[in-house]
């Protein structure tokens, strides 16, 4: 149940945060940016799946190691960290081989994804420390 609880606080935060920052700060930062390469609407099916994939990631790299030290500076510093990796990998790898991929984009993306999964291992420690 602990588990099943991180899971859920941390993708209820997630879901919501990137919800915010996709609606408020991604047209004015992407489209102007990466406008051509964008698809006219975005494909839910890779997004869910990244969702559902990267949330197990932040339960068992940042949560559940906070669970056992009972640390929520844990959750929120191994959240950071992972954060900051998995946008990286994605934003460098499109920087290193995409014709247009602005530096700008990658700093602001990297830092997002670390105060964006920083925030939900934040979510899912506190859910599942509170209610398990």
């Amino acid at each position: 149940m602990r588990y099943l609880l991180a899971y859920l606080g941390s993708g209820v935060v997630m879901a919501a945060l990137d919800a915010i920052w996709l609606t408020t700060v991604g047209p004015r930062l992407y489209r102007p940016a990466i406008g051509e390469l964008l698809a006219p609407q975005p494909d839910m099916r890779p997004a869910v799946a990244f969702y559902l994939i990267y949330v197990a990631g932040i339960v068992v790299l940042a949560v559940t190691p906070a669970l056992r030290e009972v640390s929520a500076v844990k959750a929120a510093t191994t959240g950071a960290v992972l954060g900051l990796i998995a946008y990286a990998t994605y934003d460098l790898t499109n920087q290193a081989t995409l014709r247009v991929w602005p530096v700008h984009v990658t700093l602001i993306d990297m830092a997002w994804g670390a105060v964006l999964t920083s925030t939900a291992s934040l979510g899912g420690y506190w859910l599942a420390s509170r209610f398990s």
